[in-house]
């Protein structure tokens, strides 16, 4: 028998390459839970095909129709907890729930001292000091499944920082590479008017909806900064983001001696997924193989934030700190979903994310119920800013 896993948000992007992953290390792995929030029949289906002891599906109301489709065997959990109480059955648990709410189960897994392969930045980003108080349980880990924080993890590892705050003082400064997503190159004029279909045509990943439309604001790269900081305890003002168009150098670290260490290999979540599962090991199956004869140049380029205005809003909510990253995630939260049902516009997405985050005051983050008011008084001041704008 293998190493257990969990992986919840399983039907998503993440969930599904996940499968893939193990499905090519099957010796190495046994799944013992899935859990999705509503798609009922994509999660019967790979409940059929890999036969978990347990399945979690947040939505009550679509449990009866699961329940008849899943094998038998399968117990079924049910409601928004589900997922947190599913993902504590194994050794090492995959978050790949889009959203705020991916927390409860980074809290659960943390807390009951798993590892937890990270890929839902937003419960990092939000609850920050709360889950930093949970990764102090004996056994507890994050291993991230971002391409960028997986690409620092090795090179930190590389160098024996990782985990070493007494060697932070090596580091220089942490370099996140950003595709530019879609809309990298073009004016603030030509992007008033950009479609819902431009914005999820991203060109060298292919990500969820939500996922998408922050690479082209650069908001990802933006919660990836915070994320950044909270993962490897470096102060922002040596965190920096630079465009890369070819997504080939997934991130850099810059040493003392101006030496950089870099992770490349091709755009294939794949990768991360298996070094997150596998670690401190390797899988052997490679993803993400460079034909070095092919690749003929790597771009860089500094990302215009005069037009990809969340990407400063970010690192403004990161340097106030508390409960300022909950209010701008949740904020964005909104917007993204209010564009992608065409209530506003792509770039009014910045500007609502900016009128909450400079209305609300900063409070302390010290426990979850903090967070959750925090990230609840920002999405109601931001559907309202949504609501007065649908108006005008």
């Amino acid at each position: 028998m293998g190493t257990t896993l969990a992986v919840m948000g399983s039907t998503g992007s993440i969930g599904t390459q996940t499968l893939e992953v193990v499905a090519a290390s099957a010796d190495r792995y046994e799944i013992t839970a899935l859990g999705a929030g509503r798609s009922v029949e994509a999660l019967a289906a790979q409940a059929r095909a890999v036969r978990p002891k347990l399945v979690a599906l947040a939505d009550a109301d679509a449990a009866p129709r699961l329940a008849r489709l899943l094998p038998a065997g399968t117990e079924l959990l049910v409601g928004p907890d589900a997922m947190a109480t599913a993902a504590v059955t194994a050794e090492v648990a995959v978050n790949g729930v889009v959203g705020f709410a991916g927390l409860p189960v980074t809290l659960a897994v943390l807390e009951a001292g798993r590892r937890l392969a990270l890929a839902n930045k937003e419960s990092l980003i939000a609850a920050g000091p709360v889950v930093a108080r949970a990764l102090a349980t004996p056994g507890a880990e994050i291993v991230p499944v971002d391409s960028e924080h997986c690409a620092v993890h090795q090179c930190l590892r590389a160098n024996d920082v990782l985990g070493r705050p007494d060697r932070l003082d090596q580091i220089a400064r942490i370099l996140l590479t950003a595709s530019g997503g879609p809309f990298r190159g073009r004016s603030p004029a030509e992007l008033a008017s950009v479609t819902v279909t431009e914005a999820l045509a991203h060109p060298t990943w292919s990500m969820g909806p939500k996922i998408t439309v922050d690479s082209s604001t650069l908001m990802n790269k933006g919660l990836e900064v915070i994320e950044a900081h909270e993962l490897f305890g470096v102060d922002y003002d040596r965190i920096d983001v630079v465009v890369h168009p070819q997504s080939v150098v997934h991130s850099m670290v810059e040493y003392v001696d101006g030496a950089v260490v870099a992770q490349l290999s091709m755009p294939d979540m794949r990768l991360c997924i298996g070094y997150a599962i596998g670690y401190p090991d390797r899988l052997d199956c490679s993803y993400g193989r460079i034909d070095w004869t092919s690749l003929s140049r790597l771009d860089f380029e500094l990302p215009r934030q005069d037009v990809f205005a969340c990407l400063g809003l970010a690192f403004e909510a990161g340097r106030r700190g508390e409960t300022a990253p909950a209010v701008l995630s949740a904020a964005n939260e909104v917007a993204v979903e209010a564009f992608l049902d065409g209530a506003i516009s792509w770039t009014a997405i910045a500007e609502i994310i900016d009128g909450v985050l400079q209305d609300d005051p900063v409070q302390r983050a010290d426990s979850l119920e903090s967070v959750l008011e925090a990230d609840g008084r920002a999405r109601r001041a931001a559907a309202a800013l949504v609501t007065r704008r649908a108006a005008a």
